[in-house]
């Protein structure tokens, strides 16, 4: 039989109880930090699913996880029912490049948000349970997988339905959403939470860069201190809203914490247990199945060993019949019976996210902003009910959607910001990126699949109104001129960065066709060239041209600068004639 990566959850009551007594086994093999750490933290077991994680979609759509467990302390830990897969002190070592990723995406949320306190260790625990560490290190130099690690549909057949948010870019499939890539990311979710990893313009669950650095900031948001436990907790548990997850979560979060090794990719152990073993007929695709081991059928008793029926009892005189119960509704099709309704509905008094029937823009126009400047006006959306009023203290989420680097000023590309008495929610400031071009930002109410709002928005590239420079510059014929031409291109009075510029030597200040005689730049094989393209300025809107060679004729030539946004500056060049020297007087006869 083997272990797919990619099969979704089916929780049974056998599935918890045996994540129930692994946790139990750890404890038993007295391992103290699995309970408490130097900072005290409390029991796993002691948490419960947070609120704010059981609010909004979980990372991974709460699929299956592998329930291995780290190495017990204790070589006899007390017996257990369904004893947890622990296997020896090769769990410690993660494979290179996937331990390098997510080293670097601890340093990454060091700098970009160092509240968080988010250590890589977490990082490789999740990456354990979800994938087993990409397959155990399966990954190319680029940090790519091998091989895709798709789930199969979640089509409400035994798992959850998730219809396809994404057209099958990620997942291959245009009916429903999959989980994609080591840290296992449902394409609604990394539509807002993915990030480029590696610096190669995209961003691919399947690269363990991407989702490792995707996953320090899921991890992150909302202002969670991972130094805390109640904050850990309720971030774990948004990645996957489980309590038997977080337990086997933060089981391996203290392994890893008490040291680690790398080892070369590809050569990880393979995780065996799944919290979805035994579970449905899903069959995902061959390319992501790995060896597993089998369990031993159970052993039967003999046929001596049988117990004797019991004598029967003398009948009793039956007492008056009861009327009987109205009838229990049946079993929906496709549901556990041995597992409670998840998130059955309310009969009370309806909360304000279920009042909301549409979301309406609250009056933002077209967005437009330099690359590298902030948008003037913030995005607003208001949640309405049916008749038009509107509904404070409900979730909307902003999402920055597109290719383009635009972020929040967060630093984020994802917001979510509670509407006020008049359901009205203001997103944070937006700025541009470098990126030019169009995108948009996505307004939806969290926990309601009602139809979003989206807000159009373009980064065009930066201008200047204004260039400031030397107007005149002197040499002498056959060399060049002493001091290379420095510019400074400004906007409104501020400095203008990343401004194309181009410099041209023209005929004159009414002639603008390239001059055929005079000054003249090299190119890098060292020929003359009378028109630069390409130029751009600094962070201070300065830029200094290369060395500018006189040329053989004596005369008055022009340079012109011009900026994108039309702004000119003219520079007179003097060339004067060479100097010849002066012969010496011979002897006088």
């Amino acid at each position: 039989m083997a272990a797919h990566f990619g099969r979704r959850l089916r929780k049974g009551a056998v599935t918890t109880t045996v994540a129930a007594v692994a946790v139990a086994a750890l404890s038993a093999s007295q391992a103290p930090d699995v309970t408490a750490d130097a900072r005290d933290r409390q029991s796993a077991a002691d948490a419960t699913s947070s609120t704010d994680a059981a609010s909004e979609a979980n990372a991974t759509g709460n699929s299956p996880y592998y329930t291995d467990l780290p190495p017990l302390k204790s070589p006899n830990p007390s017996p257990t029912i369904g004893t947890p897969v622990a296997r020896g002190p090769a769990e410690a070592g993660i494979p290179a490049t996937v331990l390098d990723a997510y080293k670097k995406a601890e340093a990454a949320l060091r700098e970009a948000k160092p509240s968080c306190n988010l250590p890589w260790q977490l990082l490789a625990a999740i990456g354990k349970v979800e994938s087993g560490q990409a397959r155990g290190g399966r990954v190319d130099a680029d940090g790519t997988t091998i091989s895709p690690i798709i789930g199969p549909q979640l089509d409400g057949n035994g798992f959850a339905l998730i219809k396809d948010t994404d057209n099958g870019a990620y997942d291959g499939n245009s009916d429903y959403d999959n989980a994609v890539g080591p840290m296992q990311f449902i394409p609604s979710t990394w539509a807002w939470a993915g990030r480029d990893g590696n610096a190669d313009g995209k961003r691919d669950p399947n690269n363990v860069y991407d989702a490792a650095l995707a996953a320090g900031h899921y991890l992150c948001r909302n202002g969670w201190d991972l130094s805390t436990q109640a904050d850990l907790n309720r971030a774990i548990l948004s990645y996957n809203n489980s309590q038997d997850y977080l337990n086997t979560v933060l089981s391996w979060l203290e392994y890893y914490r008490k040291g680690s090794h790398e080892i070369p990719d590809g050569t990880g152990s393979l995780p065996v247990g799944r919290s979805d073993s035994g579970a449905g007929t899903a069959s995902p695709s061959p390319s992501i199945q790995v060896p597993a081991t089998t369990a031993p059928p159970a052993k039967q008793p003999k046929p001596d060993e049988t117990t004797k029926p019991a004598k029967p009892s003398k009948p009793t005189t039956p007492s008056k019949p009861t009327k009987p119960s109205k009838p229990a509704d049946p079993t929906p099709p496709g549901s556990d019976p041995g597992s409670p309704t998840p998130n059955p509905p309310s009969t009370g008094t309806p909360t304000p996210t279920q009042t909301v029937a549409r979301l309406e823009n609250a009056g933002t126009g077209r967005l437009s902003a330099v690359a590298g400047d902030t948008f003037a006006e913030r995005i607003s959306a208001r949640a309405e009910t049916e008749a038009g009023q509107g509904v404070g203290k409900v979730r909307v989420r902003f999402t920055v959607v597109g290719d383009t680097d635009a972020a929040f000023a967060t630093g984020e590309n994802v917001a979510t910001i509670a509407t006020d008495s008049s359901g009205v929610a203001v997103a944070p400031a937006l700025k541009a990126g470098e990126k030019t071009g169009d995108f948009t930002v996505r307004a939806t109410v969290v926990g309601r699949v009602l139809p979003g709002v989206d807000y159009k928005a373009t980064v065009t590239a930066p201008v200047a109104d204004a260039v400031l420079g030397d107007t005149a510059l002197t040499g002498t014929a056959g060399g060049e001129f002493a001091e290379q031409v420095q510019v400074r291109a400004t906007y409104k009075g501020a400095a203008a960065h990343g401004v194309a510029v181009t410099a041209a030597l023209i005929k004159s200040p009414a002639d603008p066709a390239e001059n055929d005689k005079g000054p003249y730049f090299k190119n890098a094989a060292g020929a003359p060239v009378r028109t630069l393209t390409g130029l751009e300025t600094d962070a201070a809107g300065r830029l200094t041209l290369p060395k500018l060679y006189t040329g053989d004729d004596q005369g008055t030539y022009v340079l012109r600068i011009t900026t994108a946004g039309g702004a000119t500056l003219d520079i007179t060049l003097t060339v004067r004639p060479a100097e010849t020297a002066t012969p010496s007087a011979g002897p006088t006869e």
